[in-house]
């Protein structure tokens, strides 16, 4: 049965078991998750789950990450972890996507769990990726069809990888670990509105933290005797037959312990969904090579997915997050702005003029390179200029990507932009340390 097999699987990894490559992802994945909830952590949605956390968790000995001061306890500091990592859109995912978000969900729970159990670096780092082996084979087992049916995938796949993690972490046996699964698949949430609503886009980033506490709880209940069904994934009425249209349940096991899921993972660059990604990467730079701004296009035509027709042509957003979620809006603001820079998003930019008369312009249609499997990313750009001139480009990939990493000097610009808040000497010294996580006998005091 899929659901005891990757139970095992993940109750049984050692961390020597693990090829150094995919720890080396997993300790730049956990590294960029701290930063970006750093600068989630400033914002008003967060700010209003932070005072949540707090209330709710108070007592405990977990830090939420950017929050330095009251500590709670470890389900209300995962809920908090993952809303804040998720906030605004910069936090990791996999390519090719599977509806997982590595850094925010995993990264979430593990440092709330691990820092109240005084874990060791290495054993944060194992947690972390039996929870992506795992989860992301539950993505990947979907078919990644579930946002077809108005779900949110990683509020779905999120609470089995939070579970992993959190179990791995206290140590469950491989009948706890598939009992926490089972227990996983009745606290899976989250549904897609708020993409089609001109209000209440701040619901989109409690998704992720919801997903990272209900994995955390599903842990803990199972480590204490709570049971669940042992078919949760494969099952008549499991998560599959419910959340999946057409799914391939032989992806769930395929490969386990051989290819490492945990190698696609996938830095965000801009603060914008991740199918804005390769539109912003191939306008930047045409702009760098031909010299042009916003003013100077006539007009602008974006090839993308069918998913980006279904769920993100929205060329008037009525909040940040439709804004963020917005193919044409992103496109149109990397024209005026700097779209690596995420308070280009925030300073009045949904108020812009030149940027909402830009977004209305761009049309959104399929391109056919975008229906190829594992492609889905890809974009093709056409930009009329008022002089005459038609630039062209197809671009299916960006810095960030496992085919397209970013260097170490990259990564270190990223987290000290986002953790500017901290002064630029404690958010080197911040970075350098989660860095050389693996060498840590405890991670308490590493967020501090």
């Amino acid at each position: 049965m899929a659901t005891r097999t990757l139970a095992g699987f993940a109750a049984d990894l050692d961390y020597d078991d693990i090829p150094e490559p995919v720890r080396e992802r997993a300790g730049v994945c956990l590294t960029d998750t701290v930063g970006v909830a750093l600068f989630g952590a400033g914002l008003p949605w967060s700010r209003i789950i932070i005072d949540y956390a707090r209330s709710a968790g108070q007592g405990g000995a977990s830090t939420i990450l950017g929050a330095p001061g009251a500590k709670v306890h470890a389900p209300l500091a995962a809920l908090a972890n993952g809303a804040l990592a998720h906030a605004f859109e910069l936090d990791s995912l996999r390519k090719p996507s599977t509806g997982v978000h590595p850094g925010a969900i995993l990264g979430g729970s593990g440092f709330a769990v691990g820092e109240e159990l005084r874990s060791s670096g290495k054993a944060l780092l194992t947690a972390f990726v039996a929870g992506c082996e795992v989860m992301s084979r539950i993505g990947a087992a979907t078919r990644h069809s579930s946002e077809i049916l108005g779900f949110h995938a990683p509020g779905l796949t999120g609470v089995f990888g939070a579970a992993v993690t959190a179990g791995r972490l206290m140590g469950l046996r491989p009948e706890q670990m598939t009992n926490a699964l089972g227990i996983s698949g009745s606290l899976c949430s989250g549904v897609l509105e708020f993409a089609k609503s001109a209000s209440g886009g701040m619901v989109k980033r409690l998704h992720l933290g919801r997903a990272a506490e209900g994995g955390v709880m599903a842990a803990t209940l199972a480590r204490d005797g709570f049971t669940g069904p042992e078919t949760i994934l494969e099952g008549e009425f499991g998560f599959l037959a419910t959340y999946a249209r057409e799914p391939d349940a032989g992806k769930l096991t395929a490969g386990l312990g051989e290819s490492w899921e945990t190698e696609f993972i996938c830095l965000k660059r801009f603060p914008c969904h991740i199918t804005a990604h390769t539109p912003v990467q191939g306008l930047l730079e045409l702009r760098e090579e031909h010299g042009f701004s916003g003013a100077d296009v006539e007009a602008l035509t974006i090839g993308a997915s069918e998913k980006v027709l279904s769920h993100h042509d929205i060329p008037e957003p009525k909040d940040i997050m439709a804004a963020q979620y917005s193919v044409p809006f992103s496109a149109a603001l990397a024209l005026y702005r700097d779209p690596r820079d995420p308070r280009s998003f925030i300073d009045g930019a949904i108020d812009d003029p030149d940027i909402l008369a830009l977004s209305r312009k761009v049309k959104v249609e399929p391109y056919e390179e975008a229906a190829k499997p594992g492609n889905a990313w890809a974009s093709r750009i056409e930009v009329r200029l008022r002089d005459g001139r038609v630039l062209e480009k197809a671009v299916d990939d960006f810095e960030g990507t496992p085919s397209r990493p970013m260097d170490g000097d990259a990564r270190r610009r990223k987290f000290t932009t986002l953790a500017a808040g901290l002064g630029e000497a404690k958010a080197n010294a911040l970075f350098e340390s989660l860095e050389g996580l693996a060498e840590r006998a405890s991670i308490v005091g590493l967020l501090e």
